[in-house]
């Protein structure tokens, strides 16, 4: 008798069991938002290997199912740009651009509390993924922003476009650089442009309206290889090192801004030492008893949209890196910080630019808040779009959420995800409905 209990119970147990996995299973395999967002996170899309045919696959799936026309464009071999597209009614009014990469940066899976590329959902609705904040979210909210306004028979006056970009975390020069340069971007007669932005700890969204310019510096010195033991004037490395000592001081004079509380990280110019490269090598290192004939610095700036380009460089060319010490230097990069007509590449964010007031009324009318606007400390797609003239704002719909970009146990609450969506809905059809902008560039 006690048997034939134990194996009734151990019967049900099994059918209870059976049932939950069933019913996990079926949630699991849901079409939704949330299960559309982590099949899109959990194609690897990390450097150094991209995987860029199956985003863009998902992708072109989720384009056909909402009725979005699109084309694939290869500047650079194996480095595709998607672009879909809603025409509207008026093709002559300036379109809107939608922006957001496919690419994300590398990931430490053992130092994560779920597995970076699996989009584990937690009881809490915590979401962790690469790219879950950087930037995948905004590339799933539009397409689910606009097929609700599709579902609602919303029509837009002007042409909304979305594009996916690859390379962003590397710069973006096979990716934007080419693309806004192209006659294929020309003709998109863009009048505005929305790109990624940050998460805010607060209650408040942040907006980005201009973002820093990185210049890489690199600076050379030369003198005569000598003995170790003896003193040398205009040494390579006496050189250098007073170099060294100059842009720290700048650096530090600059920082105490921040310190002080009278600016931003984001309001000063930031100059980072990367790398120190000198000596002699030998089997067992470096040559003690030799003084080199040649160091060399590498250094990260990063200058904010006001800052004076010329006078920046004037400053490296006559203290930094003067020629009378016998010392050289290059860019290997540096970027721009005035666009085609002069002008410091910032967007407006007042009444000159009657974007702002309708992307602003836009987020108020779901009930969200905008922080004070902001120039980004780092740099995005963003700058290559601005540089050409065309206003650009950089927004991500994440409030009271941590910023985890790039960090490890990156994470977006599906809450706040689902939030996003109803924003750009608001935004999208604000935008689009907009009938008072006529040129391009304003």
């Amino acid at each position: 008798m006690a048997v034939s209990y134990l194996l009734w119970t151990l019967f049900i147990f099994s059918i209870i069991f059976s049932l939950q996995s069933n019913s996990q299973e079926q949630q699991e395999e849901e079409d939704t938002p949330i299960t559309r967002f982590q099949k899109y996170l959990r194609i690897n899309t990390a450097h150094p290997n991209p995987n860029y045919t199956a985003p863009i696959s998902f992708l072109l799936d989720q384009a056909r199912l909402i009725g979005l026309t699109s084309r694939t464009i290869e500047f650079v071999p194996g480095k595709p740009i998607l672009l879909l597209t809603w025409l509207g009614s008026n093709l002559n009014l300036p379109s809107i651009l939608f922006n957001s990469h496919l690419d994300y940066v590398p990931a430490e899976s053992e130092k994560w509390i779920h597995p970076p590329f699996s989009a584990h959902r937690t009881i809490d609705g915590l979401i962790y993924a690469r790219g879950a904040q950087d930037d995948k979210c905004i590339g799933v909210q539009y397409l689910e922003a606009i097929k609700n306004l599709k579902s609602r028979g919303f029509s837009p006056l002007r042409t909304i476009h979305i594009s996916y970009v690859p390379e962003e975390e590397l710069g973006g020069f096979d990716g934007m650089m080419k693309f806004a340069a192209s006659s294929e971007f020309k003709d998109l007669n863009l009048g505005f442009v929305m790109d990624e932005g940050q998460a805010s700890p607060g209650d408040e969204f942040r907006v980005f309206y201009g973002e820093r310019t990185p210049w890489h510096l690199v600076i050379r010195a030369e003198g005569i290889p000598g003995h170790g033991a003896k003193l040398y004037d205009n040494s390579a490395m006496e050189n250098l090192m007073k170099s060294v000592e100059l842009i720290s001081k700048f650096r530090e004079t600059q920082f105490d801004l921040v310190k002080a509380g009278k600016a931003a990280n984001s309001e000063v110019i930031s100059v980072n030492p990367v790398y120190l490269k000198a000596g002699t090598p030998s089997t067992n290192g470096f040559v003690m008893n030799m003084q080199p004939s040649e160091a060399e610095a590498g250094y990260d700036l990063r200058l904010h949209p006001m800052a004076d380009p010329n006078l920046m460089e004037k400053r490296i060319a006559e203290e930094w890196a003067p020629s009378i010490r016998n010392m050289t230097y290059i860019f290997k990069v540096k970027g721009n910080l005035r666009d085609n007509l002069g002008r410091p590449i910032m967007t407006p964010i007042d009444d000159s630019n009657p974007w702002w007031f309708i992307f602003k009324q836009a987020v108020e009318a779901t009930g969200g808040k905008l922080a004070k606007p902001e120039v980004l400390l780092s740099t995005t797609d963003s700058r290559f779009i601005r540089a050409m003239g065309i206003p650009v704002l950089g927004f991500s719909p994440m409030s009271n959420t941590p910023v985890l970009v790039h960090d490890h146990n990156e994470f977006l609450r599906d809450t706040v995800f689902m939030k996003g969506i109803e924003v750009y809905e608001s935004v999208i059809s604000a935008l689009s409905s907009f009938e008072g902008v006529s040129a391009q560039v304003i």
